[in-house]
């Protein structure tokens, strides 16, 4: 956060000046002066000494950017692919202990007995197991999602008088999310084939490159995307709980409390309360196709897609499709309060508000 905030506070000493010139092809200590040198470099003496809280109070005082345009949407587009990316690396082993209950039910008695037995059985190392893919998909997705849910938010309110917007504001607060996520879903789907391969079956290739090769030389494009319609079944409504219910929980805050009223600080709590609110109920609302999506990647589809996931539900009955459903509140929960916890924090470092409220 201290970076981002450097990175955009600190006065900046133009480049132009520092270009020779007809008037002087010369590159001395007149071009740079040294008051403009150390008037620069003051700020960074001060964050060195601010903790993280201060670094974004300074920035949130600082004048904001912009909130509409390419470059709004493209620093949230960033801030959702970091927020993203970073999340879902941190619980990548309650994701292989989750996963690997669903593609083996009745291996494992509960999410403990997963982390007992896993490294014991294959190594500590197979909890990292899928740690590629898992990272550089989630960083595309994070930024397609938050990018575009935040340029369809503001679109679609911009539709209606602002009396109008704010009472059917939770149905566009689905609509937008549900679209950004089926975009997002396009870049993540390949990615997520590939974990679920390697987390499932260790043998099936080495790390993320080689899975990745060998499903496209076996299986072409079908096999990065028959699991596309589970995970849309998974993730759209995955998203827009996760969103209706964080906008939700933080507006709830809000319209009690002054927004303007509290610190960079509140405004990030606020953030990490309505986070795990929302990646709780989120959980539970996706847990179905989350469990299919775990097990159409093990099986074959030449009679289509359909009948597979079919066959997968009349297998596992109702209560097989809420297997690792602890697990998987428990990954996801922590993960949805960081995830906006560390997203309102970067944009308050770009001098942006943070998400909900009014405002």
């Amino acid at each position: 956060i201290a970076v981002f905030f450097l990175v955009h506070r600190v006065p900046r000493v133009s480049c132009v000046n520092l270009l020779p010139t007809k008037k002087n092809t010369a590159m001395d200590s007149r071009l740079l002066p040294l008051p403009t040198t150390m008037s620069a470099l003051a700020p960074v003496h001060q964050v060195a000494k601010m903790s993280a809280f201060s670094v974004l109070e300074e920035a949130r005082k600082a004048p904001s950017a912009p909130t509409s345009g390419f470059g709004y949407f493209a620093r949230c587009a960033l801030a959702g692919a970091i927020c993203c990316g970073v999340t879902h690396s941190l619980v990548v082993p309650v994701d292989v202990v989750k996963t690997r209950m669903q593609t083996s039910p009745g291996r494992y008695n509960g999410m403990l007995d997963g982390f007992r037995r896993i490294p014991k059985e294959e190594g500590a190392m197979m909890l990292l197991q899928g740690l590629g893919p898992t990272a550089v998909g989630y960083f595309m997705q994070g930024a397609f999602k938050f990018g575009f849910y935040e340029l369809f938010k503001k679109s679609f309110m911009g539709l209606f008088e602002p009396e109008t917007a704010d009472k059917y504001r939770m149905l566009i607060w689905s609509v937008a999310s549900g679209s950004a996520e089926t975009i997002a879903d396009l870049a993540l789907c390949p990615m997520e084939a590939t974990r679920i391969r390697l987390v499932a079956e260790p043998s099936f290739a080495s790390g993320f490159l080689p899975a990745f090769s060998r499903i496209a030389k076996e299986e072409g494009v079908n096999g990065f995307y028959k699991g596309l319609g589970p995970i849309l079944l998974k993730q759209v409504p995955y998203t827009i709980a996760k969103f209706v219910c964080f906008e939700f929980a933080s507006r709830f805050v809000y319209d009690r409390v002054d927004k303007d009223s509290l610190s960079s600080g509140g405004q990030v709590v606020v953030s990490l309360g309505g986070g795990i609110f929302a990646g709780v109920i989120a959980a539970i609302v996706s847990q179905p196709a989350d469990t299919v999506l775990s097990k159409i990647n093990q099986e074959k589809t030449d009679d289509g897609v359909l009948k597979a996931i079919g066959n997968i539900m009349r297998r596992l009955g109702v209560n097989g499709l809420f297997l690792g459903l602890g697990a998987r509140c428990v990954m996801v929960g922590t993960l949805t309060a960081l995830q906006f916890a560390i997203y309102d924090s970067i944009k308050i470092a770009f001098g942006l508000p943070t998400t909900g409220g009014k405002k």
